[in-house]
């Protein structure tokens, strides 16, 4: 069965660690069919608030150059970007996209709160704070993808259920978003009819980013569009549960999955 892992990061993410040639190799090694590098691209700096309006992506396509000239003829090897925090400026994040050469695809996604919370990411969702306070960052996280939905110049929405991981990576806890269906719902109904998709993230390995209570309810809503992504940023990682969540997908009544040449998605069979 065809395999792609549609959220990987290279060196051109300030926190990938392997080029696009090594992780074009790990998916080989992996037996992939197919990989989409989506570095990051922000409208902020990594680690500040500061405003980002430029990217390198001469680097970027350098580096695909090499991963393609090396394995092209073993792996389909297409480029594309995770763009955060588009809802803290959509005009710079225009600006951005509008700055690279046509790439394949496209993951939209939000790592951050809101100013309400000072701009804090959620990798950094420590405890000690009141079960209120937790509460309010998921419902600020989810005000944030709901933005970005209306906005819509992507192709996925990214790990939609992320405070998740770093609620269970920080503090042990196993949540759901079983409290927050209904906005769950408002988004699904925002990006079902624009064709905009989700992603199903492995996680590398851990809870998928939604899990299948989610991933059930995009489906009876009609969703369609659906990628896999490991979100790798180091070649052990890429492919990572990719076999393991095509069976999730069927499970939850998919029967395709999703990749994207030029912005345009193909169903590939689960």
């Amino acid at each position: 069965m065809y395999a792609a892992d549609y959220h990987v990061h290279s060196t051109c993410s300030p926190d990938g660690k392997m080029t696009m040639a090594q992780a074009a190799e790990a998916a080989i090694g992996a037996g992939l069919d197919e990989i989409c590098i989506t570095d990051h691209v922000d409208t902020i700096y990594w680690g500040t608030n500061a405003p980002r309006t430029s990217f390198d992506w001469a680097a970027s396509r350098a580096q695909y150059r090499e991963a393609a000239e090396k394995y092209s003829d073993k792996l389909s090897i297409k480029l594309g970007t995770e763009l955060g925090e588009a809802n803290l400026s959509f005009e710079r994040a225009e600006k951005l996209l509008n700055s690279a050469e046509k790439l394949d695809f496209c993951i939209g996604s939000v790592h951050t709160c809101s100013e309400k919370f000072d701009y804090l990411d959620l990798y950094f969702l420590e405890g000690g704070q009141s079960p209120d306070f937790y509460t309010a960052v998921i419902e600020d996280y989810l005000d944030s993808v709901a933005a970005i939905s209306k906005w819509g110049r992507f192709h996925v929405l990214g790990h939609l259920t992320l405070p998740l991981r770093y609620l269970k990576e920080h503090l042990g806890w196993s949540m759901s978003f079983a409290a927050w269906m209904d906005r769950v719902e408002e988004i699904f109904s925002i990006i079902i009819p624009k064709g905009i998709g989700i992603e199903c993230n492995t996680n590398r390995g851990n809870d998928p980013l939604p899990g299948a209570d989610i991933l059930r309810r995009y489906r009876e809503m009609g969703g369609e569009v659906i990628t896999l992504g490991s979100d790798a940023h180091v070649t052990k990682d890429v492919g990572c549960a990719i076999r393991e969540r095509q069976e999730l997908l069927r499970d939850c009544g998919f029967k395709y999955f999703t990749t994207f040449t030029g912005g345009k998605p193909e169903f590939k069979t689960l």
